[in-house]
């Protein structure tokens, strides 16, 4: 039996709060969330993660990976691109992606 590969969105559902990558209010508010296994002290109101599971015959789904912070670097080739060059991802802090801008905010 082949694995099939399904992906699906957790949009409208409690699917990033259960997996402690989405935060309440109270949390942004305070600064104290949990976030990677740990309490942290962040004011973001989501960060990044993943999870993979798996699905048996009977039907029964089984959580068989997560992943959060630097863990999902793999997965975003943008960040393989930007380790090659000579200021790197030019991180002013950690995790603070400074240089990060939408396309309307970078100077003529």
């Amino acid at each position: 039996m082949g694995w099939r590969i399904k992906w699906v969105s957790s949009f409208n559902t409690d699917f990033n709060r259960d997996y402690h990558v989405s935060f309440t209010p109270e949390e942004i508010e305070s600064k104290r969330i949990f976030y990677n296994f740990a309490m942290r002290e962040r004011g973001m109101d989501e960060l990044p993660g993943i999870s993979v599971f798996a699905r048996d015959a009977a039907g029964a789904v089984y959580h068989t990976y997560s992943c959060y912070a630097r863990g999902l670097d793999m997965l975003n080739g943008a960040y393989h691109l930007l380790d090659l060059t000579p200021k790197g991802r030019d991180e002013s802090g950690p995790h603070n992606m400074a240089w990060v801008r939408r396309h309307d905010q970078y100077a003529d």
